[in-house]
């Protein structure tokens, strides 16, 4: 499994530096495509009785952000950004996630506490959920500018972690200290699960230890971002549910409030 072709989302926020700094990284370190997707909510400016569309605060984001991918991007054999120049909620959402459709990998930035006008508010989530594609989203503090090397992979043995875990593989290769980590109200079942998860990853070549938590009641999200900083990981792998994976957390809960919570990258798959 490999990385061919990457997409990360740009706009004029202020942590869209770091995502494309680590988007290119990982171009290069793959030997990747790099697509650069500008796009953010904006307003059309009156001139007289005339609407211009794009707006100049629009146009002046659009070229810093591209003059950024150029730098960033400069020695990689194939890099491409767009402008998808479109201002409204509907159509951002629609074109961001009609070329997320088209990577391998796909780049977005956790959504600032206190929110901004930049984006829809359930941007990421909706992209994650809707474009098919594995989706690693860059938290809205800290550096990163490598991941994988200290995985913990979120096991409930779901048709979406079994899709998350597999996606993964390509940010794994030499990690170092890698975790499958499964939450159960019985742990005769997950316990074998979990190895068997191990094992499907050594088959690959990434040597994971397996723990299971036995839970008894909620706060199964917030046990396994303690466990990640626990662990020191630098990835957390999950699964993305729409609408129960882990135990007393319903479809949907659990995926926002890591999006909401998240302190390191997160690689989520549907």
């Amino acid at each position: 499994m490999s990385l061919k072709n990457l997409m990360v989302h740009l706009d004029a926020g202020e942590r869209a530096g770091v995502r494309l700094a680590l988007a290119a990284s990982l171009a290069r370190q793959h030997g990747a495509r790099l697509i650069g997707v500008f796009g953010q909510l904006a307003q059309a400016r009156q001139v007289g009785i005339v609407i211009a569309w794009p707006g100049a605060e629009y146009v002046a984001a659009r070229d810093a952000s591209r003059a950024a991918f150029e730098k960033a991007t400069a020695g990689l054999d194939r890099a491409e950004w767009i402008d998808i120049n479109r201002g409204s909620e509907t159509e951002v959402l629609r074109l961001v996630t009609t070329q997320a459709r088209h990577a391998d990998l796909v780049i977005l930035g956790q959504r600032e506490r206190g929110g901004n006008n930049l984006l829809p508010e359930d941007f990421v989530m909706d992209v994650v959920l809707d474009c098919g594609r594995p989706v690693l989203v860059i938290p809205y503090a800290g550096d990163f500018t490598a991941v994988g090397k200290r995985p913990m992979i979120a096991w409930n043995d779901a048709r979406e972690a079994a899709h998350a875990l597999n996606d993964a593989f390509p940010l794994l290769e030499g990690c170092e200290d890698a975790w499958v980590l499964s939450f159960a109200t019985r742990r005769d079942d997950a316990d074998a699960s979990c190895a068997s998860a191990v094992r499907h990853l050594a088959d690959h070549g990434v040597k994971a230890k397996p723990e299971v938590l036995v839970v008894e009641d909620f706060g199964i999200m917030d046990l396994l971002l303690n466990r990640v900083s626990d662990r020191s990981a630098d990835l957390l792998v999950m699964g993305a549910h729409g609408q129960i994976g882990f135990p007393f957390v319903s479809r949907g809960a659990g995926t926002r409030y890591i999006l909401q919570h998240m302190t390191v990258p997160v690689l989520m798959s549907n």
